[in-house]
């Protein structure tokens, strides 16, 4: 059964991929596909269009927020592409395979699109020599050209090395926050790197109030540096597994404490490492992983209950919910 999933999931990236989507995506209108926002409690995400059946991740807007980029792949992970929706005549298109991020061979996931729009950062593995041979995780970057994209480069040095970077996260001012496992290790730390002059200078590792836990993955910045939110391993008050926690950050570049985001945000199921707040500062989308409720359970198993479960958001994959950003600051001491 886990194969058959995994290659159906595998079709429909291809399919997307080829610019083919299933027809019974429906006509969206307005802002934020035109979903009604949500309260102080997290809500999913455009429920049957980008938090469906499939392992959805990986939120990126631009700044006019007429372009939405979500991350998508298959359990086992052998594909994975970033997907874009474009608000057109106030219509959203349909989902479809990012221009530079259509090739079967390799990952695409993670992007963060700088404050000005004009540069779009993601993970790959795609290679970095003569070969078509993956390689380890990197931060690449595409230019703006007009309403497209250009051709993906890898970022190189001193950002990425011969070990794993991944889920770039920027500042007004350019600074990039990234996280980052040296060759040969499966634990990762939160690093910062400055623009200095158009180039990004030596990263430092961040201090343990940001690297808190026994691991850390894809920490999201605020533009204005004021707090990260970072997902950890065994963080305090951890409610089990990967939780998110946020740390603020004081004006002379300390940090405080980390929080955990609590039940809102995190779950025992410990499925939670991606975090993204809307350009206007609006809205906060995360991704959890959450299972079947209760509610959702007859009082007795049938065929048709295992197909429904299948067949749309909280089956066990990965969905991306939605919270007004005010709560936030209901964190900080």
């Amino acid at each position: 059964m886990k194969n058959i999933r995994c290659l159906l999931s595998g079709m429909f990236i291809l399919f997307i991929a080829c610019g083919k989507v299933p027809d019974s995506v429906p006509v969206l209108s307005g802002h934020y596909m035109g979903q009604v926002p949500p309260g102080m409690s997290a809500e999913l995400f455009a429920p049957g269009i980008i938090s469906n059946e499939l392992c959805n991740r990986d939120v990126a807007m631009t700044p006019d927020g007429k372009e939405m980029y979500f991350g998508v792949h298959t359990p086992d992970f052998r594909f994975s592409t970033i997907l874009v929706s474009r608000e057109v005549n106030g219509v959203w298109t349909a989902p479809e395979a990012a221009s530079f991020a259509r090739d079967p061979r390799y990952a695409h996931l993670e992007p963060a699109v700088s404050p000005d729009g004009k540069k779009l950062f993601f993970l790959s593995d795609m290679p970095k020599d003569d070969t078509d041979r993956p390689a380890d995780d990197d931060i690449w970057v595409v230019d703006r050209e007009g309403d497209s994209w250009g051709a993906p480069y890898n970022l190189g040095a001193p950002v990425n090395t011969d070990g794993n970077e991944f889920f770039p996260s920027l500042t007004r001012d350019g600074s990039m926050y990234f996280t980052r496992a040296d060759a040969g290790s499966r634990v990762h730390f939160i690093y910062r790197s400055r623009l200095v002059d158009g180039r990004y200078a030596e990263p430092e590792k961040l201090p343990g109030q940001v690297n808190c836990g026994t691991n850390r993955y894809n920490a999201y910045v605020a533009p204005d540096e004021r707090y990260l939110v970072v997902p950890a391993v065994n963080g305090p008050g951890s409610l089990g597994g990967t939780d998110y926690y946020i740390v603020f950050r004081n004006e002379d570049d300390t940090w405080q404490e980390p929080v955990n985001m609590g039940e809102k945000f995190n779950s025992p199921a410990g499925g939670e490492w991606s975090f993204y707040v809307s350009p206007d500062g609006k809205y906060a989308f995360f991704m959890a992983t959450r299972g079947i409720g209760d509610e959702r359970v007859p009082r007795l198993l049938n065929y048709q209950f295992f197909r429904d479960v299948h067949a749309g958001p909280e089956n066990g994959n990965s969905d991306i919910y939605w919270i007004d950003a005010q709560i936030l600051d209901t964190f900080r001491k």
